[in-house]
């Protein structure tokens, strides 16, 4: 698995969203790459502090139904 390869996949990695053989190839890959473990210690860090931040200051119901409904409307099924 090459540097390339694991960074488009970081989010998916993160939501652990991918198989477990892919899930595995990542981790091993990030136990020895320099290169990629800021980006992965960056993405990971960037959302602990948006769950933080929801946890402290959950959005007012009103903001939450417009963005589901755009989200929606972009064709993911919620």
């Amino acid at each position: 698995m090459d540097c390339l390869e694991v960074v488009r996949q970081l989010w998916d990695y993160l939501d652990s969203e991918l198989t477990d053989e892919a899930m595995a190839r990542i981790h091993r890959h990030l136990a020895q790459c320099r290169q990629c473990y800021p980006q992965f210690d960056f993405e990971r860090t960037f959302l602990d502090a948006v769950a933080a931040t929801r946890r402290e200051h959950p959005a007012p119901n009103l903001i939450r139904r417009k963005v589901l409904a755009k989200l929606r409307k972009a064709g993911l099924d919620l």
